[in-house]
């Protein structure tokens, strides 16, 4: 079965190594977002640092300086499996042990508003990818969860934290699930969390993340909540860049 796929007693047939000319950086920041990565190689200065390669091509892993801080950037992959593969690999290609998170999920309490920013506590596992990196369980711990909401708090931004859904199969979120998972307190669903926080465990990396509350299930239909085109309040808001940014300036005083 799944849950049992959790094995720390052999070694991994591919086990990835930081290589020795690594560039050093303070963190590195995630986002899901073609429309954000746009806008930073757009609005800063940055410079191509490393590559990560697939079978779809290459993800530039780029950087730039900040208050002096030298912080990588880079576009991952939307669903567990892919965005947990290039954490693997960017751990290879940098110097650096810690990953800011972000990117949109949908909205369990119809109480949140569109575009309200959400800090995750617990993950509900309801993937594959994080049972290779940790043994089984219902939930895994979100570790940096205090850390960054104390963050929002100092600087003003008004965020809800709660747990959240992470599913593989976002077209199988049926009625009787949202509702399982909207009872037990799960405020959002997403793809990646899980997995990400198990890979961070796994490899001692530190992960902070936090999401942008989107699209509504807690309704009579599925609600959008958003104008075809429209980026405020979404996952590709500019602004959330900013959030994590900051956030990583926080976490490298």
């Amino acid at each position: 079965m799944i849950t049992n796929s959790f094995d720390n007693q052999s070694a991994a047939i591919i086990d990835p190594q930081r290589k020795e000319d690594a560039p050093k950086v303070d963190a590195c920041i995630v986002t899901f977002s073609h429309v954000i990565e746009q806008f930073v190689l757009e609005h800063y200065d940055c410079e191509k640092i490393g590559s990560l390669w697939s079978a779809t091509g290459e993800t530039p892993i780029w950087q730039l300086t900040h208050h002096g801080k030298r912080f990588a950037f880079y576009k991952t992959y939307i669903g567990a499996p892919a965005s947990a593969a290039l954490l693997e690999d960017a751990r290879v290609e940098l110097q650096t042990d810690k990953y800011i998170v972000f990117g949109g999920s949908g909205c369990l309490n119809k109480e949140i508003a569109r575009g309200k920013v959400m800090v995750p506590t617990e993950a509900y596992r309801d993937e594959g990818t994080s049972y290779h990196y940790a043994p089984a369980s219902d939930y895994i711990k979100i570790k940096n969860t205090d850390v960054v909401a104390a963050f929002m708090e100092e600087n003003g931004l008004p965020y809800v934290k709660g747990k959240t859904w992470t599913t593989d199969a976002f077209y199988r979120e049926t009625v009787n699930h949202f509702e399982k998972h909207k009872a037990d307190g799960c405020i959002s669903v997403e793809m990646e969390s899980a997995a990400l926080q198990a890979v961070c465990d796994f490899r001692g990396l530190d992960f902070y993340v936090f999401f942008t509350s989107g699209d509504l299930l807690d309704a009579p239909e599925w609600d959008m909540r958003c104008k075809e085109g429209e980026l405020a309040g979404t996952q590709h808001d500019v602004g959330h860049f900013n959030i994590a940014l900051a956030l990583a300036d926080y976490v490298t005083e």
